[in-house]
Parts: C-alpha cells; sequence; structure tokens
C-alpha cells in the first residue's frame, strides 16, 4: 500500500512538473513572437562609380562615394565611354550604413551578397561559364572625420550564372541578363559606426581577366545583420537559462554521487548533455559588444556542433541501456557501431567550417563554394556527414523498435510481482514512453517550426498583434531543447527512497528494502537492480 502510495505521488508530481515545463516553453515562444523583433535585417545598397586615374591608388587612397572628400563619380558607363577613362580607373563603392545611421555592435554580424546588373551588347556578349574577378577592400572608421583603417584587401573570383530571356539579336541589346547572386563578404563582429568597401573590376585582355563578362552596369549589394532588439531578447535569455541550467545539474550530480555506488553510463552521458548545453548557453556574446571577436561566428557553430552530438549520442545511449536482454551495457566501447557515424559526420562539417568561417577570419570575402575544388570538395563533407546521419538514424529507429519490443514482452511478467512493485515497474516503462514521445514531439516542433519559417513571410498579423514567426522559433526551439535537458536530469537523478516492500515477490530472486532508481540501467552496489535481474530471467527462458 506504501509502495502505491508513493507511486501515485510520483506520478502527481510528473504532472506537476510537466505542466510546470509547458507553460515555460508557451513563455519561450512568446518572448520571441510578441516581444523580439525579426531575426535579421535586409539593407540594400547600390555602389557609387568613382573615377580614380591615380596610380596604385588603392593603396594609398580610399574612395568614399559621399560626404565629406568624396569620389568624383560618374552616372553611367556613357559618361566614361565620352571621357575615354578606362574600366581600370573605376571603382565601385558602397559606404555601410545609409546616410544618418550607424552600424552597433548588437548587429552581431555582417552577410553581403552581391547582384551584377550585366546589359546585353552584340560586341560584349557574355561568355558560357565566365568568371568575374573582383579587387575588393574593406575599411571602417568610428567618427565621419577620422581616416579609413584598412579590414582586408583580396582578389576574389567569382563564377557568374546568368540567363537571357529574349533571342541575342539587336533588336535585344540593352536588356539585362538574369544573373544569380554571389557571395561577397561575411564578418562576424560589428565593432565600428562606419564601413567602406572599395569594388575594382581589373581588366586585363592579355591574361583574360574580366574578359567576356558581359556589359556590368551597376553592382548591387545587400547587407543582413541581426536585429539589435532581437540580440537583446537572445542575450537575456541566455542569460536567464545559464543559472538554471547550472542549478539543475549541481542538484543532479549531487544526488549521483550521494549513492554508494558509481556513476552509470546513462547518468555520466545525461550530464555531459547538461554540460554541453550549459556550453551554448553561457552569454559570452556579452563581450562581442565591448570587444571586436570576429571569431564569435564559428564559435557558435562548434558550440552547437558539440551539444547536437551530445544530443545524437544521448538518444542511441538512452535506447541502448533501456534493452533490457543486452548483455553489455554501461560500456561506452558497446556503442560504437552506433556513435562512429556521430563522430565521423560531426568531424566532416567540423572540417568543413574550418573551411569556410575558419579562412574568413582573415579573409571576409572567401567563400568555399566559388571555386570548382572547393565546391566539390565542400559537397563530399556534406555528402559524407548526410550519410553517417542516415545510418545513425537506422540504427536509432531499429533500437527504438526494439526497446519497445523488449517492453511489451516484459510486461507480462509484471502480474507476478507484488502491487507496489507491479506500480513501481509500470512507473518506469512509462516514463520510458512519456521521455520517447517527448523526444519525437521536441524533433517533431523543431521540423516544423523551421518549415514554417521558411515558407511564412516572417510575420502574422492577427488584429493588432503581429507575431514575428522567424523569432518565435529561435527562441521557442532553444528555450524547448533546454526545457529537454532540464526534464532528462530531473526524471533521471537517482531517486533515495526505499521500497521497503517484504511481500512475496515470487521468483524474482530480490532483496527485500533493495533501493530502486528512476532508471532501468542502474547498478546497485549490492547487485544488478531488479528490472536487470527480471529482464535477464526472461532472455534466458
Amino acid at each position: 500500500m506504501a509502495g502505491a502510495i508513493i507511486e501515485n505521488m510520483s506520478t502527481k508530481k510528473l504532472c506537476i512538473v510537466g505542466g510546470i515545463l509547458l507553460v515555460f516553453q508557451v513563455i519561450a515562444f512568446l518572448v520571441g513572437g510578441l516581444i523580439a523583433p525579426s531575426p535579421t535585417t535586409a539593407v540594400p545598397y547600390m555602389a557609387v562609380k568613382c573615377i580614380d586615374v591615380r596610380k596604385n591608388h588603392h593603396k594609398t587612397k580610399w574612395l568614399i562615394p559621399r560626404g565629406l572628400n568624396h569620389c568624383e563619380k560618374l552616372k553611367d558607363f556613357d559618361e566614361a565611354v565620352s571621357r575615354q577613362i578606362e574600366a581600370n580607373d573605376i571603382v565601385f563603392a558602397v559606404h555601410i550604413p545609409h546616410p544618418n545611421k550607424e552600424m552597433s555592435p548588437w548587429f552581431q554580424f555582417m552577410l553581403f551578397i552581391m547582384q551584377l546588373d550585366i546589359a546585353f551588347k552584340m560586341d560584349n556578349d557574355l561568355k558560357e561559364n565566365a568568371e568575374i574577378t573582383l579587387d575588393v577592400s574593406l575599411a571602417y572608421r568610428d567618427d565621419v572625420f577620422d581616416d579609413w583603417e584598412e579590414i582586408a584587401h583580396a582578389i576574389e573570383i567569382r563564377k557568374l550564372k546568368c540567363t537571357f530571356g529574349s533571342p541575342k539579336t539587336l533588336e535585344s541589346e540593352g536588356r539585362h541578363y538574369d544573373c544569380d547572386f554571389l557571395p561577397f563578404m561575411e564578418i562576424g563582429s560589428v565593432a565600428h559606426k562606419y564601413y567602406l568597401i572599395n569594388i575594382r573590376l581589373p581588366v586585363n585582355e592579355r591574361k583574360g581577366i574580366n574578359v567576356g563578362i558581359g556589359e556590368i552596369k551597376d553592382i548591387r549589394l545587400v547587407g543582413i545583420h541581426q536585429n539589435g532588439g532581437f540580440t537583446k531578447v537572445w542575450f537575456a535569455m541566455k542569460t536567464f537559462l545559464t543559472p538554471s541550467i547550472l542549478i539543475i545539474m549541481v542538484w543532479y550530480w549531487r544526488r549521483i554521487t550521494l549513492m554508494t555506488r558509481a556513476p552509470v553510463l546513462l547518468e555520466k552521458v545525461i550530464f555531459a548533455l547538461g554540460i554541453s548545453m550549459t556550453f551554448i548557453n553561457i552569454p559570452v556574446e556579452w563581450f562581442s559588444i565591448g570587444f571586436d571577436w570576429t571569431w564569435m561566428l564559428l564559435f557558435g557553430d562548434i558550440r552547437q556542433g558539440i551539444f547536437y552530438a551530445m544530443l545524437l549520442s544521448f538518444w542511441i545511449i538512452f535506447c541502448g541501456e533501456h534493452m533490457m536482454d543486452q548483455n553489455e551495457r554501461n560500456r561506452l566501447s558497446g556503442y560504437w557501431k552506433q556513435v562512429g557515424p556521430i563522430a565521423v559526420g560531426s568531424f566532416c562539417l567540423f572540417i568543413f567550417d574550418m573551411c569556410e568561417r575558419g579562412v574568413q577570419l582573415k579573409n571576409p570575402f572567401y567563400s568555399i563554394w566559388t571555386t570548382e575544388v572547393g565546391t566539390e570538395l565542400a559537397m563530399a563533407f556534406i555528402i559524407v556527414a548526410g550519410i553517417c546521419l542516415c545510418l545513425y538514424f537506422l540504427f536509432l529507429c531499429f533500437m527504438v523498435f526494439q526497446v519497445f519490443r523488449n517492453i511489451s514482452g516484459k510486461q507480462s511478467s509484471l502480474p507476478a510481482m507484488s502491487k507496489a512493485r507491479r506500480l513501481h515497474y509500470e512507473g518506469l516503462i512509462f516514463r520510458f514512453k512519456f521521455l520517447m514521445l517527448i523526444t519525437l514531439a521536441c524533433a517533431a516542433m523543431t521540423v516544423i517550426f523551421f518549415i514554417v519559417s521558411q515558407v511564412t513571410e516572417g510575420h502574422w498579423k492577427w488584429g493588432d498583434i503581429t507575431i514575428q514567426v522567424n523569432s518565435a522559433f529561435f527562441t521557442g526551439i532553444y528555450g524547448m531543447w533546454n526545457l529537454y535537458v532540464f526534464a532528462l536530469m530531473f526524471l533521471y537523478a537517482p531517486s533515495h527512497k526505499n521500497y521497503g516492500e517484504d511481500q512475496s515477490n515470487g521468483d524474482l530472486g530480490v532483496n527485500s528494502g533493495e533501493e530502486l532508481q528512476l532508471t532501468t540501467t542502474i547498478t546497485h552496489v549490492d547487485g544488478p537492480t531488479e528490472v536487470y535481474k527480471l529482464a535477464r530471467k526472461e532472455a534466458q527462458e
């Protein structure tokens, strides 16, 4: 009777905790949907055509499109032809941001893509598989009277992918090609108020540089940066969630260390998952407001990669440790076939990220997708990672199927137990199934909200209320996985309650008063737990 009361109390507590976590989950979505603005903003820029006829001009002077000491401008290239100005003496200049505005460290990063306005001309047609060579420079200053300081300079090559919807005849001259956007630049911090980009298109007919690229009329850039309001909400969530996960981690590990046995594998993996979640939560981004840390994007990718690799590993080990008739458990080496693809896939994605954002720390204009070798290498890493992910999910689905099959088989032995112990084991099975359903729900919500955020306009309007869908996706999913880790450590912390049930236990061969744990894999100081003994007995039969 006492065991039944305890189990009913545990179920009631579980429902209460589940309700509290659900409330926090709803709050996480509402914070992003109602309080935070859109995560990012896209700002279009039109490059100004400046004239510079001096030798080695890019080493001695920056061409500024507006403000004090602005450059001499060209209206169009017809003016350049009439004034006999060569292509090598034309510089496309872009000032960031627009007039009467300033950039802010709260913007976190800047990503730029380029679009070329190329007109068709019979005597200057765009060749197939044409490549454009860009001589680009980036500078900054924090006051309108300061000199420009160079951040980076590079010579980059981009492939042109353009289509022409009309017949290439004399009547079609002047019509523009439809060209794909080109990756241009990405920097991982916005530490300065003003930025300046100078772009040159050097022409060398003897070497075939910028020959056969058509008649370029204009260069347009689109700058994408994180909204400052969203950054503040994001930082606030990280600052709130960090101590929350730390407190439950300390409580969880303290419960483990109070046991008379050593921690088992599942407990260690759950604790490692909490550490990886804390690693993401720690709001080191606050320092990016005062320091020019361009490596924050790469660091963020690494943190997320560690967490997701740990999460995938946990799912495999969690299922494996609940396969009751498995001979070898509580050993990480027993999962090398399942964890191996995770390690290989994570390593491939890490190398890909280092080849892209790692190089961008020195050259923000670099893109691995701009060359055939780089594209093939990047695709190889992504394909290998995708294959590893598919193998992982095959292993996972197979293990989940086995676990549910084994649990269904073991339930036939429950009627032979005393009422208290039967209720306890039914609680164990219920918790496992409950956690599996929660896991599937979290994964499904992640996929669903990602798809919704991609296919919608970014916000919904209900009367006077505007809901930012993309912001709700980021804050909601981020809060959801924090709550998932929190629930794991709360539900799977070792129990210190003793079930002093000395009623008849049939042929289960267990000692009265033996300590019972929430997980099915706990090894008691005096031997295996009753669930393991029950499973072994059933397997032998």
